[in-house]
Order: C-alpha cells, then structure tokens, then sequence
C-alpha cells in the first residue's frame, strides 16, 4: 500500500467524513447498520481513488458508491426474500434518547420510497445541488424535481401522523 496514496487519501477523507456519516445514518435508517455501508464505501472509494479526477468531487464520489453499494445490498436482500422485520437489526449506534426529533425524522425518512428518501437526504442534509443529484441518480433534473416534491409531500404527512397518533412507548 502506497503511503502517499493513502495519505492523500485520508487529507480528502477527513473533512467530508461527518456530511458523509450523516448522509450514511439518513439513507439506511432501519434498513442495514450505517457503519457497514460507511466501511463497503470507504473500501470501495480507496481501491478506486486512483480514477478520481477532480479532488474537489470527492464527496461526490463517496455518495455515488455509497448509493451503488446500497443498490447491490437491495438487489440481493431482495433476492434472498428476507424482508421479514424478524430478521431486521436495528441500528444500535443511535440512541432515540438522546435526539428524539431526529429520530423521529428518521423513521418519517425511511418509510418513503428509496430514491424520494436518497434525494430529500442529498438536497436537504447534504446539500447537494439537484444537478448534482440527478447525476448521482442517474436521472433527470425533473425527475429529482418530482422526487423532492412528493418526498416531502409524503414526509410531511408521516410525521404530521406521528403527531397526531405517537407511537406507544414500550418497557425494555
């Protein structure tokens, strides 16, 4: 392993890692552990840092694998007709306790179909351009546009549900 590679790796890792981590949390809230996508993307980006072109596009490059890992991780949990909530592991590494808005939005955000949830986390959390998220979805301005639109339309009327009807609070 190179030292300057991974150095120079590391120099464009270390400021995008909390956008990259909060991006990882919202996208797969409830799905998969967030840490895992996290690992599969920084392995994947590390082996591939060599195509990178501009440095400037790194968080770029990071999402866009992140998002490609997640595609293939649904494919084959599709694939493997595991959906029952049985076999589902709930993220451990946040705890409701400490920020119950937050979870709360989380849960709002993954009960919304895939690219409305990846779209509403890239514009609103990460503040990506929708030009930019078209690229990274592989679709149309309008397309993200719709996306956007019905996400929080959508979104609007979970958590305004959770408000009117909280979910019941259970012993451990």
């Amino acid at each position: 392993m190179s030292k300057s590679k991974k150095a120079a790796f590391m120099e464009l890792y270390t400021p995008v890692h909390d956008k990259f981590e909060r991006f990882c949390r919202a996208r797969v809230y409830g799905d998969i552990n967030f840490k895992d996508l996290m690992h599969d993307t920084i392995v994947i980006a590390f082996e591939k840092f060599d195509k990178l072109e501009d440095p400037k596009a790194f968080l770029h490059f990071l999402f866009g694998i992140s998002i490609r890992v997640l595609a293939n991780t649904n494919r084959k949990q599709r694939l493997i007709h595991v959906s029952d909530e049985a076999y589902r592991i709930p993220d451990e590494s946040f705890r409701a306790d400490r920020n119950e808005d937050a979870h709360i939005l989380y849960e709002a955000l993954a009960q919304l179909p895939d690219q409305q949830r990846e779209a509403l986390v890239l514009f609103e959390i990460s503040g990506f351009s929708i030009a930019e998220i078209a690229d990274l979805q592989e679709s149309g301005i309008s397309a993200v546009k719709q996306r956007l639109a019905r996400g929080r339309k959508a979104l609007l009327a979970l958590l305004q549900e959770n408000e009117l009807h909280p979910p019941k609070k259970t012993s451990v």
